[in-house]
């Protein structure tokens, strides 16, 4: 019997090896076949670059490192330690189906009306904030975006401010530095206040009278309280005419435009870019003291690898924000997925924020209460961060 074993074992690795090898050439010819279906179907049946993209672009990253480590080691070992395996079987269900087995938004969104905010995700909600009432972006064709509009503005609201330019505070300034930098990505964004006749809310854009007052007006508090700060005097929409660009694109031209800024001040921090919400007054109004304030709410991408340190700066600004001015903020979310941006151009610093400010049914008394709010919360928040970074 003794003498047989080697024999036994020699048999037994060569039937093993048959079958890796038959596994080898059956799966390179399924391989072979399958792409050559690919490359000899009709084009108008091909799978496109954007529906595998599509496919893809809900899974999680580590998804995809976990499988390459089914099959290499090394993949394995760079798999995050805190985070758990995920289901392979609901990964695949979403792709085929795009619909998330743990959240019904991801089905609910593309049947129902007004349901496409599934894309948002509330990271902390403010006062009365849900999935129902989350920031509107109306996109209108660029023209009426620049269509020429009456406008009105009180002598009161455009002096708003004036009266204290010289006020500045004297225990702290950043010199000559300009560490703070505001734009406007939709800078036609305007209020159904100041525009008489227009009750359209997509149609309240206007091409003075708009969200570039209240970047204007918020960095001259800042300026009050010591902090450089510059605004950015493009006109994106008059970009998107000149190259003949959808609204949708805005946020390319204005990459640009941040781009552009921090190549030319090495000493810029921040980066804010202001917006105005397209939700009912309700929403986007509170009253604090017996007058009426716009409130804000922060916006994260959530479509690239770092978008988590800029989730940290809206978290410090929401909490103090709460803390002085309760009902102000209507929290912070992170939008990602079909139909979004997703980055938003905060990938380009992880002091990058979007902040709607107030809505489309807001007065510029209330965007400037709003406005000096923000300044004094900023300020402490700079201030305080600057002590930290730079202990005397």
């Amino acid at each position: 019997m003794s003498g047989n074993r080697p024999d036994h074992k020699n048999r037994r690795g060569f039937k093993q090896l048959y079958k890796r090898s038959g596994v080898y050439v059956i799966s390179f010819l399924i391989l072979f076949v399958v792409i050559g279906l690919l490359t000899t179907v009709a084009p108008a049946y091909r799978i496109s670059s954007e529906t595998i993209s599509d496919w893809t672009s809900e899974i999680e990253s580590t998804t995809f490192l976990y499988l390459l480590g089914m099959e290499n080691r090394a993949f394995r070992e760079a798999y995050p330690s805190d985070k758990p395996l995920p289901d392979l079987p609901d990964t695949f269900f979403q792709m085929a189906t795009s619909i998330k087995p743990n959240d019904p938004r991801s089905l609910l969104g593309k049947e129902i009306p007004g349901m496409t905010n599934f894309a948002y995700e509330i990271i902390v909600a403010g006062e009365g904030t849900n999935y129902t009432n989350l920031p509107i972006e109306s996109s209108p064709p660029v023209d009426e975006a620049l269509e020429d509009r009456k406008a009105v503005v009180s002598e009161s609201e455009k002096n708003k401010g004036s009266k204290d330019d010289n006020k500045k505070d004297e225990q702290h300034s950043t010199g000559n530095r300009e560490v703070v930098f505001l734009y406007n990505t939709h800078n036609t964004e305007s209020f159904l206040p100041h525009l008489p006749g227009v009750k359209d809310k997509d149609l309240a854009h206007h091409k003075k009278v708009n969200v570039t007052k209240i970047s204007d007006y918020l960095a001259k508090k800042l300026e009050q309280n010591g902090i450089g700060t510059t605004v950015a005097d493009e006109n994106i929409m008059g970009i998107l005419n000149e190259k003949g660009w959808e609204y949708w694109q805005a946020y390319d031209a204005s990459r640009n435009v941040v781009k552009k800024a921090f190549s030319q001040n090495n000493d810029l921090q921040y980066v804010i870019d202001i917006h105005r919400d397209g939700q009912s007054r309700d929403i986007t109004t509170t009253e604090i003291d017996g007058k009426t304030y716009a409130r804000v709410m922060f916006v994260v991408g959530g479509e690239f690898e770092d978008y988590k340190q800029n989730l940290k700066l809206a978290d410090k600004l929401h909490k103090l924000i709460e803390k002085k001015y309760p009902g102000l903020s209507r929290g912070y979310i992170v939008k990602k997925g079909e139909g979004s941006n997703g980055v938003y151009n905060q990938d380009l610093s992880g002091n990058a924020l979007l902040i709607e400010f107030g809505g489309v049914h807001n007065t510029m008394e209330e965007l400037h209460r709003t406005a000096d709010a923000v300044a004094d919360i900023f300020s402490d928040y700079y201030w305080d961060a600057e002590k930290v970074s730079n202990p005397k």
